[in-house]
């Protein structure tokens, strides 16, 4: 299969005003998907955003080259990732776009696209897509032209579908949420939703001016979330990333709970209920408590690649219907087709409702091993990893963890980062190591 030119693991992703996110490639793109994927019959593509200041500038080059294609725009506004996929079912469109660079600052943006069915697109459509990208775009008869509305009731519509995944038997009076939306695409949602299942709801994060997404909030940095829901004396904290395909949560006791815990939280629930659907499907950063709390359970668990879209390829392998990674997406294959932050809280939501305990109680039996994730930026051609000393160093911390620990290092596949991560049963033990291999990657780039 060709290498991809511009499609990462989660669509094609940089820094505003640079090649590839500049709004001349934005309209290509726009006219190069439009010819690949006009497939169902309804020549329309949902467009849906965060809250980027960019955002309205590649969403207007989107829509320009859609319509040269002959494909006519859906505009949604600001809309999380996961209400683009169901939104894009629910219309039987011919694709999603979402324009978004998830966790990542203002002055990034990234463009990703869902099938008719509300999944990441196959490996080759992107390359199809890559083709005609490298071809001269042409324009249709003006006759053919499509044409571009906006969709007034989309966020009602999406506050309904993430209501109906709660059970009807319970609700949410009596707790008191702190609810943190980084600033981003659930702002106008995520409060509602809860509110409307009955809880108090304390916003945080839903003040977006362009600029703010993820700034020092959302499910990337929980500090403040979690010194709020002690100020507030609060039940439970839940933080969603700037697009809202992730989350993390915050107990009664300040206490971070990662996807890694959600996933067991969800787990224990459904396996106790008679739900659960075979078993789980982690990533290669899961860490070996879960993996550990899930053998005493009995529940099957299998790793996949990082990255949501791995997660499912295995969950549809597997025929399970729960997966998800630690940094917090979570898919219920059940009710969403990708990682919904939303979906996720309310299912741990509902676990504490159906056994009547908080959320710190709902963790209970498992025990996560310290685990250090440190990052190196890198630039160039050449891949760090494979350098000598890089390789000798991960093999002796690796002699020397044994079956109680593990090293994983991985280029990330949306920004230009080397991924370090050392598990291990002691923390500064496991702080050391992955400091030692920090030292040898720097000396690897340095190299290079």
């Amino acid at each position: 299969m060709m290498t991809r030119k511009y499609f990462g693991t989660d669509g094609i992703r940089g820094k505003v005003g640079e090649y590839p996110i500049t709004p001349d490639f934005a309209l290509k793109l726009g006219w190069a998907a439009g010819k690949v994927l006009a497939k169902q019959g309804t020549r329309t593509v949902l467009i849906g955003k965060d809250t980027r200041i960019s955002g309205y500038m590649l969403e207007s080059a989107l829509e320009a080259g859609l319509s040269a294609a002959g494909l006519s725009a859906s505009l949604l506004g600001p809309m999380p990732t996961p209400a683009v996929a169901y939104l894009t079912r629910t219309f039987r469109a011919e694709a999603g776009i979402v324009i978004s660079a998830s966790h990542n600052p203002y002055y990034d943006n990234g463009i990703k696209f869902f099938s008719a069915d509300g999944t990441k697109l196959a490996d080759e459509i992107e390359l199809a897509i890559e083709e005609e990208l490298e071809k001269p775009i042409s324009c249709v008869d003006s006759a053919m032209l499509g044409k571009a509305k906006r969709i007034a009731d989309a966020a009602g519509r999406y506050i309904e579908f993430c209501k109906s995944t709660f059970p009807t038997k319970y609700n949410l009076r009596g707790l008191k949420i702190v609810v943190d939306c980084a600033h981003g695409a659930t702002y106008h949602i995520a409060p509602n939703v809860l509110r409307e299942l009955g809880a108090e709801v304390i916003e945080m994060g839903c003040q977006p001016d362009g600029l703010n997404i993820n700034e020092k909030v959302g499910a990337t940095d929980t500090r403040a979330l979690a010194q709020r829901v002690l100020d507030e004396s609060a039940d439970v904290g839940i933080a969603y990333d700037g697009d809202g395909d992730r989350v993390m949560m915050v107990d009664h006791t300040g206490y971070v709970v990662d996807g890694d815990e959600i996933l067991y939280i969800v787990a224990r629930d459904e396996l106790r209920r008679g739900r659960l659907k075979g078993g789980v499907v982690g990533t290669k950063m899961s860490n070996v408590g879960l993996e550990i709390a899930f053998q005493t359970l009995g529940i099957p668990f299998v790793r996949a690649d990082v990255g949501d879209r791995y997660v499912m390829e295995k969950m549809k392998q597997k025929g399970w219907h729960l997966g998800g990674e630690n940094s917090g997406h979570i898919i219920f294959a059940d009710h969403v087709s990708t990682g919904d932050g939303i979906v996720a809280s309310l299912q741990v939501l509902a676990a504490m409702r159906s056994h009547d305990l908080s959320l710190h109680d709902t963790r209970r039996g498992l025990q996560m091993f310290p685990q250090v994730l440190l990052n190196v930026r890198f630039s160039g051609e050449n891949n760090p990893l494979l350098a000598q000393g890089v390789q000798a160093e991960v093999s002796r911390i690796e002699a020397e963890l044994g079956e109680r620990g593990r090293v994983l290092l991985r280029k990330s596949g949306t920004e230009p980062l080397i991924r370090v991560m050392v598990e291990g049963e002691h923390l500064e033990t496991v702080n050391d190591y992955a400091q030692s291999i920090v030292e040898q990657v720097k000396l690897a780039c340095a190299d290079t």
